[in-house]
């Protein structure tokens, strides 16, 4: 029977405690490292050589929507009750309320070092140290709007603006694809600064701190933030009932993308899953 994913504001008090717990636990047992360090081997930009299968590529969506169920997966062998909530980032833009309050993921980091120093998530509590990290920093941190260089969110204008793209993806199937569901999404822009940065991408550089990388799923609020970008892609479906992902067929040998994304019925590292697959998961989970 399909479970619910809720919006991270409804959550009760009660599960607001049981999904923090899970976390914790997950982490002391060592599994929540391994998706750490999962997410820093996939994190391969476009102009590397070789496949890219979560960053950069059509398969953005359906790699992070096998990797929310894992983590959901090992949560839920925690305590049976818990789902990932998602963060509305168009509507919830504070940076002291839900989900930046110290029952959940607690809030900014201080202005020195930008080390966060409330919740259950803060170096201090010591149930939460980086171990797999691009730096040696130990301590999770954050910078809640940049401070130094201010940046906002991703209104609700500029999430439509890749809902109403009819198609999943275009050629050439990377950061450049001008349209497409897919790269709007994921927000790789023109320009420079906050220009280049739209939807995924600015949130996680309005986060700030270890957000910011290949290292990013240290910030407990990775999760909340791909179920909502989950859930876009569950919309556009609805929207665009008629699309697929794309591409449906492997690039050929005199593509510059040959053997370096994954089409619709191709495997996707490093699971023995393809996209085509991932497509429909109603059976798995809904969200409220």
């Amino acid at each position: 029977m399909a479970y619910t994913r809720k919006d991270v504001t409804t959550l009760t008090r009660t599960e607001r405690r049981r999904f923090v717990g899970a976390l914790l636990e997950v982490k002391r047992l060592g599994e929540y490292d391994e998706f750490v360090r999962t997410h820093i081997e996939y994190y391969v930009p476009d102009g590397d050589l070789g496949l890219r299968t979560a960053h950069m590529a059509p398969s953005f969506l359906p790699w992070h929507r096998r990797f929310l169920l894992d983590l959901e997966r090992a949560l839920r062998r925690v305590d049976p009750s818990v789902t990932v909530p998602y963060w509305d980032w168009t509507k919830d833009r504070g940076t002291t309320s839900a989900p930046w309050t110290a029952d959940l993921l607690g809030g900014n980091g201080r202005r020195p070092d930008r080390r966060v120093t409330t919740g259950p998530f803060a170096y201090a509590e010591g149930n939460w140290t980086l171990k797999e990290n691009v730096t040696d920093e130990k301590a999770l941190t954050r910078d809640l709007g940049r401070a130094r260089d201010p940046i906002d969110l991703p209104t609700g204008s500029e999430l439509e603006s890749a809902l109403a793209e009819p198609v999943y993806d275009t050629s050439p199937w990377d950061s450049r694809s001008a349209k497409g569901f897919r790269n709007r999404l994921e927000g790789w822009g023109s320009g420079r600064g906050s220009a280049a940065w739209r939807n995924h991408n600015r949130v996680h550089r309005w986060v700030g701190g270890v957000m910011v990388g290949g290292a990013s799923v240290n910030d407990p609020v990775f999760w909340l933030h791909h179920a909502f970008i989950d859930l876009q892609w569950w919309r556009w479906q609805q929207r665009h009932r008629q699309a697929r992902y794309l591409p449906a067929t492997p690039p050929g040998p005199g593509s510059e993308q040959y053997r370096r994304v994954v089409a619709r019925h191709e495997k996707m590292p490093p699971w023995d899953v393809t996209p085509a697959e991932l497509e429909d998961v109603s059976g798995i989970y809904r969200y409220a």
